[in-house]
């Protein structure tokens, strides 16, 4: 799955600049995950890591390039996608 994430983050630096590294890999791990935990909560079956791969996929590729603007709009997300990274 790391691989994917991986994948899915230089996709979504592609499509938007705005986006630091750590913060695209935030954006990713967050779709990623919201996908799966409502998905679940629905009772569909898993349908793997290929599947919600795609997904994201195709989320970046429709709405990428304005993610950064989502913060202004979506205080649950903030402190996750405002504060400032720790660098090692």
């Amino acid at each position: 799955m790391l691989d994917n994430i991986k994948r899915l983050t230089e996709l979504l630096m592609e499509k938007n600049p705005e986006l630091p590294e750590e913060k695209a890999m935030i954006w990713v791990e967050l779709l990623w995950s919201d996908y799966e935990s409502t998905s679940g909560k629905a009772g569909f079956i898993f349908q793997g890591a290929d599947y919600t791969e795609n997904l994201v996929r195709q989320l970046i590729t429709s709405y990428g390039d304005k993610l950064h603007l989502f913060i202004a709009k979506n205080s649950k997300y903030a402190n996750l996608l405002s504060e400032p990274t720790i660098s090692e």
